[in-house]
Formats: C-alpha cells, sequence, structure tokens
C-alpha cells in the first residue's frame, strides 16, 4: 500500500510495514523529504509512501513522530527514524549494496562537514522570496546568497570534480538538491550568474535517474508553492 493523497487528522491508521519493504512518511512537495525519497530511488530500495497532511496531522502520525515532521521512515519492526540527514544515513547503513558515501571515516566527516556548511546557505531559499512578497529590498539577502554559491563553486573548481564529493554523485550531491531544483520556482536562478562549475552541477544532477524520478513539473510546484503561501497548502495538488 502507497498513499499518493495525504493523510488528514481523523484518517485511519495505516497497517503495519511489509517485511520485504520500508515506509516512508512524506510530503510531496517538502524538500527536506525529497531528499530520503532521492536516496530510496539511488538505491533501488522497495518502499511504500505514506503523504502527510502538514497542517492536519493524523494523531496516529504525532505517535510516530511527535516531532510531526517528514521525513520520517518506520521499518517492519515498527522501528521510527526521522530527520532527513539521519534517515539518509540508516537508508545507507541498512542498505549497503549501493554504497553513497565514501568508505574512509574521513570521506565521510567531509560530508557531514558540507552539510553543516550548506544548512546556512538553505534559509535564504526562504527569506528572499518572503522578503520580496512582503515588498522588502532583498538584494542584500541575494548578494549574500551569491556570495555562498561562489564558494560552492570554489569548491568544485577545487576538487576537478563533476559532483560534490567525487566523479559520480554521492550523499551530499543528493542533500543539497531539492534547493537547487527550486531555484527557478523562487526566482533565484540569476544568483548563480559567475558560478560556471555549480551551474554545470545542476545541469548534471538534472540528468540523474533519481532525481528525474522525484521531481515535480515546474507548473506543478508553481501551483503548490501558490496555495503555500496564501495559507493553505494543496498537498495533493494534481491528483
Amino acid at each position: 500500500m502507497s498513499s499518493e493523497k495525504s493523510f488528514v487528522k481523523g484518517s485511519a491508521a495505516p497497517g503495519p510495514v511489509p517485511d520485504d519493504k520500508i515506509r516512508l512518511y512524506s510530503m510531496r512537495f517538502c524538500p527536506f523529504a525529497q531528499r530520503t525519497r532521492l536516496v530510496l530511488a539511488a538505491k533501488g530500495i522497495k518502499h511504500e509512501t505514506m503523504n502527510i497532511n502538514l497542517k492536519d496531522k493524523p494523531e496516529w502520525f504525532l505517535k510516530k513522530n511527535p516531532l510531526g515532521l517528514v521525513p520520517t521512515l518506520e521499518n517492519s519492526s515498527g522501528e521510527v527514524v526521522y530527520e532527513s540527514p539521519i534517515t539518509c544515513e540508516y537508508l545507507e547503513e541498512v542498505y549497503p549494496e549501493k554504497k553513497l558515501l565514501p568508505p574512509s571515516p574521513f570521506g565521510k566527516a567531509q560530508q557531514k562537514m558540507m552539510l553543516e556548511h550548506f544548512s546556512k546557505v538553505v534559509p535564504y531559499f526562504y527569506k528572499i522570496p518572503m522578503g520580496r512578497k512582503n515588498g522588502e529590498d532583498v538584494s542584500a539577502l541575494e548578494g549574500e546568497l551569491k556570495e555562498k554559491f561562489a564558494k560552492l563553486n570554489e569548491d568544485l573548481v577545487n576538487k576537478k570534480t563533476g559532483f560534490f564529493g567525487g566523479d559520480s554523485i554521492t550523499l551530499i550531491d543528493y542533500m543539497m538538491w531539492p534547493w537547487f531544483e527550486r531555484l527557478e520556482l523562487m526566482e533565484l536562478k540569476h544568483c548563480l550568474g559567475g558560478t560556471p562549475e555549480l551551474k554545470k552541477w545542476t545541469e548534471r544532477m538534472s540528468e540523474d535517474t533519481a532525481v528525474k524520478a522525484c521531481m515535480h513539473s515546474a507548473e506543478t510546484y508553481k501551483a503548490f508553492y501558490k496555495s503555500y503561501q496564501e495559507g493553505k497548502p494543496d498537498y495533493d495538488y494534481g491528483l
């Protein structure tokens, strides 16, 4: 059983997770949940997805994750794991057939440090569109975001690799990607000006099979974010 439509308060709880699968509690448009969906797709893990209405959460979901956040994973033993970096690392350990993290402890630590740096970039993807909507001057914020992008570009230049962890996609690329997928939607694509290597990285990423499998059309994103900004998010848009 997989659900595209969102579970809401009062919805009947789903049954146990089948032995041969893992279950993801998600929201179709959430970039944090998309991280976990990308890892599930990249590793070819058999799973089922239950979408949650984040404005009107079912009581049974809050019992599984008191924070009420997605992504949340549940296995057939009823063990629950949440927070996007933790869910992705968990999948890496439990399903080791296709590795997304480097083998060395230092390589793994490097990816965690990169993620820590990127966590300082994420707020700009929300602050700038919100400021713009409120009629504020966002030029200083855009300048700061351009500086952050310049540092990411420099990282790729210094590494001389196509991706942030080497010559192929690794976990850090999937952890960063969901926000770059939304650059056009958030009217931030111009902030990539002067970062040719980072631009090439976005082009390479958009060709990846897992990325394509987890992507929505620009029209779908726009319609959802319009409803989100109006305070009435349509989690089931397009279904």
